[in-house]
């Protein structure tokens, strides 16, 4: 949550805070500030709400260095006092900080008793003056100092300081917050995700826990733990293009990014999975498509499992060994990646035969489980790799002697260095805060998993191929569901789009679906919705439906079909109105249901991929329609990095 950038070097730095914070805004969108320091003065600038907002107020702001903050919320309303960046007494430096200090009260009792005042209700005011007060009293310079006071916080913090006693001086330092050190020509940035600067510099370090980056403008940078020990880390390229973290002609983020599912589909897969010896799958428009192949032989190749590693006792194995061998697999994700390792403990143990356990992360650390290095494997997912409670799972995990994988979409994010090896989705970055095709990938990469573990093991080489061959399918079917069935879903959302409640049911594979539909629903329109599995419904939630309840059934033509369908006759006797999700070619629920939404035949395995699309297109349009802000909803932020 919170997003800073900053920036030392020979432009005007407000310009480039300015356009770093408005792609960094979906970290939250509470209030927004710019300091610069110029003529020896610190210039600082702030508004409560978007960054768009700050526009007006910064665009000329003097000087080549300075810090810049967009806020989501955690101690203190959204107000100019306790927007970011906040100043000491004397002004002599500013600071912005995402992350939450967890010892700010006894803090700030101390600082009180020696005279301190504070402006804000802020916990990061208190850093801030606990820095000032170490600075002063032990006649400190500033990086010393800042050294000095992180010793003494408890909790997460991303920070960037600049200051007016040294006007070439950039400081940042990180424990728990993400941070990424930008290296240009003479220049150099800092931010939250590379995202506020790519179109400057493609060199980037990433900082980890416990390292601070003090940049001279005429020494250049230097990289350090907190405790002062020199560090020489790798400089590395970034991925990605400019053109993939703009809309690119879509209204919103979000409808762009379902719209690009398809692509996005297809990179996750490519290279992966190959359905002959001698090439991988073409893409979905390609004109060679119908090219014969050399022999034809469908299979998954993941090189994040394959490759062989050696244990602290010179043994090898590879992390695909590790999970044939496992007794046990446990999932530990938050939200939407939580429902995507739901879909995938029903593909590890129905393809694999291994027992799963899906773990909110958050919980995860602060109950007793029970874990069994050497027969448990512990994955964790999360699209930015940095969400703080998936992170706080993977280390507590580690600390247990576990061995974890990562599945996450951003390249050299945390999760993917501190795991013992992962799959990254390819996914090309996810703006919107609503998750759509991260959570697709998420379901593809699981599924590619669940088959490379059970390959000659638990499946017949003849299904282990017809599903090879289907996941190559999916882009394809997805652009087709879209093309087939948005209209009529804009026409589902004018009829609903005043609607004070929604349900969402689903059994099997498909479950999981409806948890995620209901949360889309539920985060973007703000309409309040549920999601059960089926048969749970006469165990509660029966007793809300009537004729102003939609209830939405994904009502696949699988091996619980009839079940489900027994189910939609028992809310249509209660004269509940009803929305199914179907095969193309199932005619039974057209005069049933008040609306049906047709998509491909697929088996239930890879099922999720599919009906997950018509729920999320549902949700953006009742969201757009009722006027709410798609990619910006209210209260939430897109990299959840406090706990």
């Amino acid at each position: 949550m919170c997003g800073i950038t900053a920036y030392l070097g020979k432009k005007q730095a407000s310009k480039i805070l300015l356009a770093g914070l408005a792609r960094l805004e979906y970290r939250g969108y509470d209030s927004a500030g710019i300091s610069t320091v110029a003529d020896g003065q610190l210039v600082i600038r702030k508004k409560v709400g978007k960054v768009k907002e700050l526009k007006p107020v910064t665009e000329d702001l003097p000087g080549s260095v300075g810090i810049g903050h967009t806020r989501w919320a955690t101690h203190g309303e959204p107000s100019e006092k306790n927007a970011h960046p906040h100043v000491p007494s004397d002004s002599s430096f500013s600071l912005a900080h995402n992350g939450i200090i967890e010892n700010f009260v006894p803090l700030r009792e101390s600082l009180k008793r020696k005279g301190h005042s504070f402006y804000s209700e802020t916990d990061t005011e208190v850093l801030v003056k606990l820095i000032e007060e170490v600075k002063k009293s032990a006649n400190l310079s500033l990086e010393e100092a800042v050294r000095q006071a992180l010793s003494q916080v408890v909790g997460a913090y991303g920070i960037a300081i600049c200051s007016v006693e040294n006007p070439d001086l950039l400081i940042a330092a990180r424990m728990g917050s993400p941070l990424i050190l930008g290296v240009g020509e003479d220049e150099w940035f800092v931010a939250s995700d590379a995202s506020a600067f790519i179109e400057y510099t493609r060199q980037v370090i990433h900082l980890n826990d416990g390292e601070m980056v003090v940049i001279d403008r005429s020494s250049g940078h230097k990289v350090s733990t907190t405790q002062g020990t020199e560090l020489n880390p790798a400089t590395v390229e970034l991925e990605g293009t400019l053109e993939q973290i703009e809309k690119g002609g879509y209204k919103h983020f979000m409808q762009k990014e379902i719209m690009e599912q398809p692509i996005a589909l297809e990179n996750c897969m490519r290279g992966r999975v190959k359905l002959f010896s001698s090439a991988p799958p073409s893409p979905v428009n390609s004109e060679d498509r119908n090219e014969k192949p050399v022999s034809d032989s469908p299979h998954i190749t993941l090189g994040g499992i394959e490759q062989m590693m050696e244990d602290k006792d010179g043994k090898q194995f590879t992390l695909l060994q590790k999970f044939q061998a496992a007794r046990r697999i446990i999932i530990c994700a938050c939200g939407t990646s939580w429902h995507a390792g739901l879909v995938g403990e029903y593909m590890l143990e129905h393809l694999c035969k291994i027992p799963v356990e899906v773990e909110y992360a958050s919980e995860f650390r602060y109950r007793s489980v029970v874990l069994r290095p050497e027969e448990d494997i512990v994955i964790v997912i999360s699209q930015s790799g940095e969400t703080a409670d998936t992170l706080a799972a993977l280390r507590h995990a580690k600390s247990q002697g576990c061995t974890v994988v990562g599945i996450c979409n951003t390249v050299g994010s945390t999760i993917a260095r501190e795991t013992d090896g992962g799959i990254y989705l390819h996914a090309g970055p996810e703006i919107g805060v609503a998750s759509t095709k991260a959570f697709t990938a998420q379901v593809i990469v699981l599924a590619m998993l669940s088959l490379r573990i059970s390959q000659g093991l638990t499946i017949p080489e003849t299904v282990y191929k017809e599903l090879v061959r289907e996941l190559s399918t999916i882009p394809e079917k997805i652009g087709n569901i879209i093309r087939a069935n948005e209209s009529k879903i804009i026409e589902i959302a004018k009829v609903y789009r005043y609607a004070h409640h929604c349900l969402y049911l689903g059994r099997g594979y498909n479950y999981p679906v409806a948890l995620e539909g209901a949360l889309k629903m539920k985060e973007i329109s703000y309409i309040h919705a549920e999601g059960y599995p089926a048969a749970e419904m006469k165990h509660g939630p029966i007793a809300l439906i009537d004729n102003l309840m939609p209830v939405v059934f994904i009502a696949m033509q699988d091996s619980i079909y009839e079940k489900v369908k027994s189910n939609i006759m028992e809310v249509k006797a209660r004269k509940g109105t009803v929305i199914a999700i179907t095969d193309e070619g199932n005619s039974e629920l057209d005069e049933l249901c008040e609306y049906v939404i047709k998509i491909p035949n697929v088996s239930e395995v890879v099922s999720p991929v599919l009906t997950v699309v018509p729920l999320q297109l549902l949700s953006y349009h009742i969201a757009v329609m009722r006027g709410c802000d798609v990619d910006m909803p209210r209260n939430l932020a897109k990299s959840v990095t406090t706990e």
